[in-house]
């Protein structure tokens, strides 16, 4: 759907689906693929029942049968619910599988951290925001982010700052301490200052290699960056070689392609640098070319420290 007035009409105006899909579009979403965990029905005391976690799971795996999405969301908070939507994204096949998964969770600092580390996935994003929020529907922080994101055009420019709209309410803050903690969890905080909602860090849930501390995929945006890079070189590819021979020549001008898409990532500040590209046939299947290079992704700046030397 590309309207708010589409989600009214498929699902009322008074499905949490349909207020998802208006957070959606209210930051910036303009093409979004709905599948219902359920039919909603309203209960006599105005509620809904909720999905079970069976039903959220078939409703990720609809959703990795297309190849146009790049983020997804749910309006569950359990943690059973965002391990279908980890399992769903890891396990996709090579068509569907650049997509981040967003989730959130309201709870205390130890949970949010605990429950981080069991995804420990960079396809994973754990968004939180201060217990005091009590009347922010499910789904609502992942919608806004995701909105954020869908609009972003960059991939390298971090999301630290960024206005989260058409929430319910506007937090309060964080204290120094649980920033910090939850930073180094792989949690990406939410948080109130001068009436507005603003994304303060945007991480992925992967702090860990085999055990130990590893924070090469935590930043949000080299994944972005990798999910950028990696299917524009694909597409450029598919476009210019769909009927050729695995020659020498054939194969010079694939990696001409190569390094003319990964100096364009460069000229936009995607990439910081780029390397060796190697193009050869594939040993024992000369009818398979395969290409190797190598690339930095770009930095945000996430804090800038002052040290100030007064003479006096």
């Amino acid at each position: 759907m590309t309207s708010t007035g589409q989600a009214n009409e498929l699902y009322g105006t008074l499905s949490p689906l349909t207020r998802l899909i208006k957070v959606l579009m209210s930051n910036g979403a303009s093409s979004i693929w709905a599948v219902p965990a359920e039919v909603y029905e309203a209960n006599s005391n105005g509620t809904y029942d909720m999905a079970s976690n069976e039903d959220y799971k078939a409703a990720f795996s609809e959703l990795m049968k297309r190849e146009d999405i790049s983020l997804m969301i749910c309006d569950s908070r359990a943690s059973q619910v965002h391990n279908h939507m980890r399992l769903a994204i890891e396990n996709a096949g090579e068509e569907a599988k650049y997509r981040i998964g967003i989730v959130e969770a309201v709870s205390s600092v130890s949970e949010l951290t605990q429950r981080a580390g069991d995804l420990n996935s960079e396809r994973l994003v754990m968004l939180c925001c201060p217990l005091t929020a009590e009347n922010v529907l499910a789904g609502e922080l992942s919608a806004a982010f995701a909105g954020v994101l869908a609009c972003g055009g960059d991939p390298a420019l971090p999301v630290n700052g960024a206005e989260l709209l058409g929430l319910s309410e506007v937090f309060d803050s964080f204290e120094d301490g649980e920033i910090n903690a939850l930073v180094r969890a792989g949690v990406s905080p939410i948080e109130g200052h001068g009436g507005k909602n603003l994304v303060v860090r945007g991480l992925t849930t992967r702090t860990m290699t085999g055990g130990a501390p590893d924070s090469t995929w935590k930043e949000l945006t080299t994944i972005l960056i990798i999910d950028d890079v990696i299917p524009s070189l694909r597409s450029a590819l598919r476009t210019r070689f769909p009927r050729v021979k695995n020659t020498a020549q054939t194969r010079g001008a694939i990696r001409t392609q190569v390094l003319i898409e990964l100096e364009r990532k460069k000229k936009q500040e995607i990439i910081d640098d780029y390397g060796t590209v190697s193009v050869k046939p594939l040993e024992g299947e000369p009818s398979i070319c395969e290409v190797s290079f190598e690339f930095t992704v770009a930095h945000g700046l996430n804090r800038i420290n002052l040290a100030a030397n007064i003479s006096v």
